[in-house]
């Protein structure tokens, strides 16, 4: 039976895997600069976050390169090699092609454990291979057409310079190489995202400029039973994803969020996103915003708790005496026989690392592609920039100081999440001190970005110089930046041990501890629980523990 809400034991895929990520997209006119504009979280719960390099090379005719599966780094087989490859850093590459993924899943009988190809090795091996979003999509498919794809359905987010891309997709079966898709652009003056829930409904099948398809996307859904109806009347998402409450609930909720955020009328589709009604009005696949969004738009809207919305977290139990916006893991969970389950917002505990593409069609790729970068949740960490030419990874990004199972405090992903933990049990406490650095550091690394980019352009028309010199500037700047931060970030961890201690809080004062005529602490403050906990507890407990 259904609750009413329409939960169902058997949930979807988003909210089975861990790979529960989000991507929000800003077409060019409806950026406040011009960028196109792209967010990726690689939401997973145990995984480490580090940023991923590819060097540029030149390969021989007849060369082969190995192919090893993203989520579990295991062997899976051969691939020839194309003649040249692009760098790339984290998930966009030297010519500003940034592609980024959320998985739904969908039917999983039409998954392929023969193919060779999992999401993550298509989207890295792309990114070496193509040029711009359109480039990337042929990629894409002809790769899938030749070794077979094997992992469960997929939104793509494929975006360059001049304009972005959703693709959702799926397998065959098994045994059957390819898959079936549909690729959207997205409007140049609309804001579009995806979230572990394919959004692709009925698409133009006459428009080449605006909607790429697979050739038997609509004869697969008919042999397999799926669909009965005509051509036209086509919808990828009800034929291959149909959404229960989890998909829409933990999933399109977020997408509703952003575009509630910054478009008018969405009111109307809460009842459908918030699974409340499974038959309700879906939401559009993009929408236009009142105002432009500029990249810290895009940056804070990853924090984002669903503040302001019905779907808030700041209004029951689950917060904690300290009002924290997080919720443990499982989503949903059992009591008495009834299952419940927790919000699952775009900020969330589990992320990685997040990120945000900005690319830029009237400069330079060395200098118009930006990745905004940063380990863990991004409510808990400052982006920094990392331009699209870096050839050197910095330290505290990469994979060789440390690894999911090997603390280093040389690691941003240990470091950032060492705050975090402490941050989290007494979140109202401690986070504003927290959000102090983190938007300190992004206002100063904004502010630095216009210098910073006129000066490597200065440096490319030097004579003798030319562009690989502004290049090694600004992977120096990158890998400069990224060790500030991590530097920024163990002082605040040290800082918020030293004052909130054992529950208490150091006083102090413009900054530092007071201390004693000799030279000690004074003594510490101890607030205890906040008033509105107190109340409750009183409430639960009644006179139990009144001092009498």
């Amino acid at each position: 039976m259904k609750s009413k809400w329409g939960l169902v034991l058997v949930l979807a895929a988003c909210s089975l895997r861990g790979e529960a990520c989000t991507n929000l997209i800003v077409g060019k006119n409806a950026s406040a600069d011009g960028s196109v504009i792209v967010s990726y979280s690689a939401d997973d719960f145990g995984s480490f976050g580090y940023l991923r390099h590819f060097a540029a090379g030149k390969h021989g005719k007849g060369s082969m390169r190995s192919v090893y599966n993203w989520e579990t780094n295991n062997y899976a087989g051969e691939i020839e090699e194309v003649a040249e490859t692009y760098n790339v850093i984290g998930n966009m590459n030297e010519h500003q092609l940034t592609i980024t993924e959320t998985t739904f899943g969908g039917r999983p009988e039409l998954v392929d454990s023969t193919g060779l190809l999992d999401y993550g090795s298509l989207i890295y091996i792309t990114l070496q291979r193509a040029k711009t979003a359109r480039e990337a999509i042929r990629v894409m498919t002809d790769l899938i057409d030749r070794y077979g794809y094997n992992s469960g359905g997929e939104s793509f987010t494929i975006a360059d310079e001049n304009e972005a891309w959703v693709m959702d997709l799926i397998g065959k079966g098994p045994g059957r190489k390819g898959a079936v898709w549909v690729a959207m652009r997205v409007p140049d003056d609309c804001i579009c995202a995806h979230a572990n829930q394919s959004r692709i409904r009925r698409f133009p099948m006459d428009d080449p400029e605006n909607c790429l398809y697979a050739k038997d996307v609509v004869e697969l859904a008919r042999e397999k039973g799926y669909y009965k109806g005509k051509d036209s009347d086509f919808s990828f998402c009800e034929a291959y994803a149909p959404a229960d409450f989890s998909a829409l609930r933990f999933c399109e909720a977020r997408v509703w969020s952003f575009f509630n955020r910054y478009a008018e009328g969405m009111d109307r589709y809460l009842p459908y996103a918030s699974g409340e009604d499974l038959q309700g009005e879906p939401m559009p696949l993009f929408v236009r915003p009142e105002r432009k969004l500029s990249v810290q738009d895009v940056k804070d809207m990853m924090r984002d708790h669903y503040e302001g919305t019905p779907l808030a977290l700041d209004d029951d139990p689950g917060m904690g005496p300290f009002e924290a916006p997080y919720r443990p893991t499982p989503l949903t969970w059992s009591v008495d026989g009834k299952t419940y389950f927790n919000e699952r917002p775009i900020s969330t505990q589990q992320s990685a690392f997040v990120m945000v593409s900005q690319m830029r069609s009237w400069l330079p790729d060395y200098v118009g592609g930006v990745l905004w970068f940063g380990c863990d949740d991004a409510n808990m960490m400052a982006f920094t920039p990392v331009y699209c030419c870096t050839d050197l990874v910095p330290e505290c990004y990469s994979d060789k100081v440390a690894d999911g199972l090997n603390f280093s405090f040389k690691s941003a992903f240990w470091v950032c999440n060492w705050v975090s933990s402490i941050v989290y049990p007494r979140y109202s406490q401690m986070f504003g001190e927290l959000k102090n650095v983190r938007d300190r550091l992004e206002k100063d690394y904004n502010a630095l970005q216009d210098r910073t980019e006129k000066e490597a352009l200065a440096l490319a028309k030097e004579d003798g110089k030319g562009e690989e010199a502004a290049r090694d500037y600004l992977t120096d700047y990158t890998n400069r930046v990224a060790a500030g931060m991590l530097y920024e970030w163990m002082e605040l961890g040290k800082r918020l041990m030293v004052k909130y201690l054992d529950g208490g809080v150091r006083p102090e004062r413009d900054g530092q501890f007071l201390r004693t005529p000799g030279g000690l602490g004074v003594p510490v403050e101890r607030p205890g629980y906040p008033e509105r906990y107190r109340r409750e507890i009183v409430k639960a407990t009644g006179d139990r523990f009144e001092v009498k």
